[in-house]
Parts: C-alpha cells; structure tokens; sequence
C-alpha cells in the first residue's frame, strides 16, 4: 500500500500570490482573509495528496516510455495494419555474431528521446519560464502526456514512436519544473510528498506496464488504458491543491536550518516567493554557485544510473533462465523503480546531508555491471535483481535529499529559482548517459 510520507507543521501557509493579487491560477483575485485554525488541517492533507498525485502523473509517462522501451525498438506489424508488438517473443538474437542479444538500435535512443525536451525545457525555465501562469503549464503536460500514449500505441514505425517518446519527455519536463517551483508557495513538507509520488510513478508505471503485458494484453492496449494518467494530472491541481494561505516563513524546520550554512550569506529581508521584484542576473549566477556542490553529486548519480539503465540493462541478458529477454528487461525496469519510491519516501526516516557519498556509491555500481557485461562473471540473475535495487535507492534517495537540502538552505527570495534551476541536474546526467551509452552498444553488440 502506497503511503504519503509527508511530516507538516502546525502553521498556516502565507499566500504570497494573493498579496501580489494574483492567485495560482494567473487571475486577479482580492486579499482572501486568513482561514480559520480549524480548516487548516484539511488545507494541509489536500495539498499532501495532491502533490503526491502531482509527482505520480508527472512522471508516469516517461517511466512507461522507459519500460516499453525494447518492446519500442522490437517494434512490427501484424497483418491488420495495426500496431502490434508480441508480449511474449521467443527469444531471438537479432545479432547473431555477437554473444549478446542486440536490437539494431540500443534502448538509449529511446532515453535520449525521452530525455533530450526535457533537458531543453529545463535549460531554458529559469530563464522565462515563470512568466507564463502554472495553469497553461499545467494544462500543456497533461495534453503531451495523453498525446504520448496515443501516439505510441497507433504508432506504426518506430520513428512515430519515438515521436510520441519526445511528446512523454516535454509532459514530464515541463511539469517538474513547474511543480517543483510551485513547492516554493507552499510549506516545505511538500517536497518530500512530491518526491514520493514521483517514486510512486516509477514503480506504478514499470509494475503496471510489466504486469498488463504479462497478463497476455498487448503493448498498444496496455498504454491505452493508461490515458486515465492524465487526467488524474489536471483534477489534482486544478481541484485539489488549494491556495497557499498566511504561513510562517520558517515553520517547523527552523532548528534544521539554523544548523546548516546557507548557500547565500546575506542580510535580505525574507520575503516570499513572488513578493518582491525579480532576482537580477547577478544574484541568479550567486544562487547557481551556492547550488553546485548539490548539482554535481545529483548529476553524476544519475549519469551512473541511466548509463546501467539504458546501457547495460539490455545486455545483462541470461540465457538460462525462464525469462525471456524483453520480460528481463522489464523486470529490471520494475525493481529499480522499486528501490526509487522506497528511497523518495524514506526522507522522515533517513534524511542525508552528504549527498556526494550517494555518487560515489552509484559510480561503483556502474563499474561493477560493467565489467560483470564484459566478462559475464555473476551466475545468476537474481544477484543482478538486488544489485538493481540497490542501484535504485541510490538513485531515489539523492534526488529527494538534494531537493530537501536545497529547501532548507535558500532563503525564501531565491527558493523557485533554485528549485527550477537544480531539477537540470538528474536530466543533464541522464542525457550525457544516454550519448554515450548509444556508441558502448554499438561496440560491445560487435563482440563475438
């Protein structure tokens, strides 16, 4: 059972919209007066579960997109002229002269297509993206997200595919960036249920994918009865998160931040989000700067974990065993996603401020499966399985502490900013994993 790990203060959200006389939405409001004690509670779990949902649609797309990867670039048709890619293959090398069961085309293609928008929309946010209210944003990803699954499932080409890929990577992108500048209106508690849910997408989507197909339902039925996904995306925000209201810029985590060194040392005046005029380029490059020794450590977590994703997940093939080639791969997809929302969801339990230990780890994991591809010394897949576990709560657990880390140590004046600006760190690594995971294939697939 899914479980929000969320841990809320006892004070009341400010509503730093409504003093400018906007409100979330991007339509002039009037001053709201502030709401009694006794609604707060409920104000409270509304937004809890309504940026859990938030994280779980968001990325659920592009977690689909990973997992029906091989089944993507094993792409056929049937004799309807209907999309169609055979749940169950029997296994066969698509190279034969190579010890290794190669597609054509490495599953990295599909990660830099799911991947490379995302990077773009995420290079360019900090730059102009919050002038454009959240609801047009919002209204955009879940349009994009929708489009994917369709465009995928009556794709009959693999280039169509893809197309429908990049539609999941722009939904997913343009979406973290939002929601996580959105956090900044709100208590920050809410990180942690956004990251959460977003864990929650990884392993709802790669279980959901792995299981329908499973069942004997065909990839193409299996993303259609997914279109729920996104209108889940736009009733959670447009129906369930509530207005930030009056708050203390502190709340409860006022001992936690007292005991860290800012990221800017400075006298400003704490003003919310929103509240005072626009940073200049110089305090944006000063943020940027305090930000780095987080954006590194996430970077290279996520370089090591998608370059085993989407690398070396297709050729960790075992012959001996009763799963065929594309179920290993999405049993793989599965377990990783698993250890992601177990780490997303652990940061009450288990928060770390050291996050350069997290990629340092996820560096060894990659150089281990390395060499265990090229020399194929593990004996069974099981090892693999907890290996991809393990390899996922890593990979979990930096990307909800880096967020943390980052909430607690910028002031209020540059919190959005920093948010919008350190979510490129998990896409750049992403993207540089999947660049040069596509030339490794190439190399390892012409193996004997």
């Amino acid at each position: 059972m899914l479980s929000f790990d969320c841990k809320w203060s006892s004070t009341v959200p400010r509503d730093p919209f409504l003093q400018a006389g906007f409100n979330l939405r991007g339509e002039e409001t009037d001053p709201a007066p502030r709401p009694p004690l006794q609604d707060s509670q409920g104000a409270h779990w509304k937004n809890a579960v309504g940026f859990w949902l938030l994280g779980l649609c968001n990325n659920f797309s592009y977690v689909v997109m990973l997992s029906a990867a091989h089944d993507i670039l094993s792409h056929q048709r049937t004799a309807g002229n209907q999309s169609h890619v055979d749940p169950d293959p029997t296994p066969t090398s698509h190279n034969s002269s190579s010890r290794f069961d190669c597609n054509p085309v490495s599953t990295a293609a599909v990660l830099l297509a799911d991947i490379l928008p995302t990077l773009i929309i995420k290079l360019l946010a900090p730059l102009g993206l919050h002038l454009l209210p959240y609801s047009p944003r919002v209204l955009t990803s879940g349009i994009c997200a929708a489009g994917s699954f369709l465009l995928v499932a009556f794709s009959h080409s693999v280039m169509i595919s893809l197309c429908g890929v990049v539609l999941a990577s722009i939904s997913s992108g343009l979406g973290e960036v939002t929601f996580l500048s959105l956090t900044a209106f709100y208590p920050r508690a809410v990180i942690s249920c956004w990251s959460s849910g977003t864990g929650g997408a990884g392993l709802l989507g790669a279980l959901s994918y792995l299981g329908l197909t499973q069942a004997g339902l065909s990839p193409q039925h299996t993303l259609l009865s997914m279109l729920g996904i996104p209108t889940l995306l736009l009733a959670s925000y447009f129906l369930l998160l509530t207005s930030p209201g009056p708050q203390d810029p502190r709340g409860e985590e006022d001992s936690d931040t007292a005991a860290r060194q800012p990221l800017i040392n400075n006298e400003a005046s704490e003003s919310k989000p929103g509240s005072g005029s626009p940073l200049s380029l110089q305090e944006r490059w000063t943020v940027f700067k305090g930000l780095l020794h987080y954006i590194v450590p996430l970077v290279l977590v996520y370089f090591a974990e998608y370059f085993i994703n989407q690398g070396l997940f297709e050729l960790l093939f075992f012959r001996n065993t009763f799963l065929t080639h594309a179920e290993q791969y999405r049993w793989y997809q599965m377990l990783y996603q698993a250890g992601v929302f177990a780490s997303r969801s652990s940061l009450r339990c288990c928060p770390i401020r050291h996050t350069w230990v997290l990629a340092l780890l996820q560096c060894l994991n990659l150089a281990f499966l390395l060499v265990d591809v090229w020399l194929s010394f593990l004996p069974s897949i099981y090892l693999i399985f907890l290996i991809i576990v393990f390899e996922g709560l890593l990979g979990g657990a930096a990307y909800v502490n880096t967020f943390h880390n980052i909430a607690l140590e910028t002031s209020d004046e540059h919190r959005e900013f920093a948010m919008a600006t350190a979510c490129i760190s998990d896409t750049l690594g992403i993207s540089l994993s999947g660049l040069l995971a596509l030339p490794l294939h190439d190399f390892l697939c012409q193996l004997t």
